[in-house]
């Protein structure tokens, strides 16, 4: 008798353990989901068009854009609408995104 109520309670704390394994791995790939990843590409060829050093901005602006999933609107300036953007800076303490 001790032995089948061991077995039962045993089963049902797999079944609840599985459940809540079940329910954070829906929430997981829900939030993933909803993270859309913008075109790095052509938001730094558009923010390095007026570069004097064309291909290194587009290097370092693609790099920034990696990390963050944002870049800045226009040319230069508006760092402050990609806060994190803004906050990446290279060993030498120099902002490092465009």
């Amino acid at each position: 008798m001790a032995l089948s109520k061991l077995l039962l309670a045993s089963l049902l704390a797999s079944l609840l353990i599985i459940q809540l394994v079940h329910a954070d791995h829906q929430a997981y790939q829900q939030t993933q989901g909803s993270l859309q990843q913008i075109d790095c590409s052509g938001a730094c060829a558009a923010r390095c068009r007026l570069s004097s050093r064309p291909n290194l901005c587009r290097r370092s602006c693609g790099t920034c854009c990696q990390r963050c999933n944002c870049v800045p609107p226009g040319t230069a300036g508006n760092q402050e609408v990609c806060p994190c953007y803004a906050s990446l800076t290279t060993h030498g303490g120099k902002r490092k995104c465009p």
